[in-house]
């Protein structure tokens, strides 16, 4: 099991349980990912591991364990920035553990999602954390029944996954009440395909903080994109300000489209937030740098992988536990534009 430490000589797995003050077995269990260990036990664990730079001969223990150490995280869109922070999330987990991450580009196809679970049954892949639409993770529920996964953002509380997302209704509705505190009453939705769970929670929640003030959500000031990229915000904006009676601010469901939307009113020399204001959604790295500044809802994005990849790994060292799904708090971030 020993293999190159930073020094160059080998370094032994009876070494780091020195180094670290422990036994054997709780270096093993830790490097496994398998058991129960103290957060404070293994923090000196990997200490010891980053100090020897010991490594794990993956070769030798898969061919003992059929194990690949390779985990699947299933991407809806690797270009949105959005999933960037979650996957690196999930990565430095599944790293600490001993794992590789293989990222799959899925464009929430379910065909292409299903040969990646091929790996699973197959078992070139441990396990899998689902990022598509609740939709598509619903349809190939049944027939991946034992396959290990965990759904993140994405999920159905109704299918035996477990999960880890946020209140999107409940985010949305602080987000508009927000909007309502700064004496709008005209406010538009930019939302994106209904398939996706965060689409029809966030719908929800505008209309639940609309519905206590007496305001409604006109057709004419909801617009559907097919995508979450900047110029379908921007061409958004571009419909919404042409209405006869143009809404005074926009509620974009992701910062990427909002961010379009500030370029779209810009370029209809509309200021923000002085003529409409904006209000986003995930609180990526951009929202802070645009001018001016994007006020948005945030998610912790890092936060939610790396407790997608310790609900896997649990699930893989515990097949039979019951492990519990995990929604994690939003934030409304103030900023310039609403």
């Amino acid at each position: 099991m020993a293999e190159s430490g930073a020094s160059g000589g080998a370094v032994s797995i009876s070494e780091v349980a020195e180094q670290a003050g422990v036994s054997v077995a709780t270096v093993s269990r830790v490097m496994n990912g398998q058991g129960v260990v103290k957060p404070a036990t293994r923090d000196k664990v990997l200490a010891a591991v980053e100090a020897l730079g010991y490594r794990m001969n993956h070769l030798a223990r898969n061919l003992r364990t059929a194990e690949s150490r390779m985990l699947l995280t299933m991407v809806p869109d690797v270009g949105n920035p959005f999933y960037a922070e979650i996957v690196r999330g999930i990565d430095s987990v599944a790293r600490q553990q001993g794992y590789f991450v293989l990222l799959c580009d899925t464009g929430a196809d379910p065909g292409r999602e299903r040969s990646y679970f091929d790996l699973l049954r197959t078992r070139r892949a441990d396990g899998a954390i689902c990022l598509d639409p609740d939709t598509v993770q619903h349809a190939l529920a049944e027939e991946m029944n034992g396959v290990p996964w965990v759904a993140c953002c994405e999920f159905d509380p109704d299918v035996a996954v477990p999960y880890v997302g946020i209140d999107n209704r409940a985010a949305a509705a602080d987000a508009v009440r927000h909007l309502i505190a700064q004496g709008h009453t005209r406010i538009a939705l930019i939302n994106t395909d209904a398939r996706y769970l965060y689409a029809r929670q966030r719908e929800a929640g505008m209309r639940d903080a609309l519905a206590e003030a007496g305001l409604t959500l006109p057709a004419a000031w909801h617009v559907t994109v097919d995508s979450l990229d900047f110029d379908a915000g921007a061409e958004a904006a571009r419909q919404l300000i042409s209405r006869d009676e143009a809404p005074t601010a926009i509620f974009a469901v992701s910062d990427t489209l909002a961010i379009g939307v500030i370029r779209g009113l810009r370029e209809a020399r509309l200021a923000v937030p002085r003529d409409v204001a904006v209000m986003g959604f995930d609180d990526i790295a951009m929202a802070a740098q645009i001018d001016p500044p994007l006020t948005t809802i945030a998610q912790p994005m890092r936060e939610l992988g790396e407790t997608a990849a310790r609900l896997l790994l649990q699930r893989l060292a515990q097949p039979q536990l019951a492990v519990p799904g995990v929604l994690l708090p939003h934030r409304l971030v103030k900023r310039g534009t609403a």
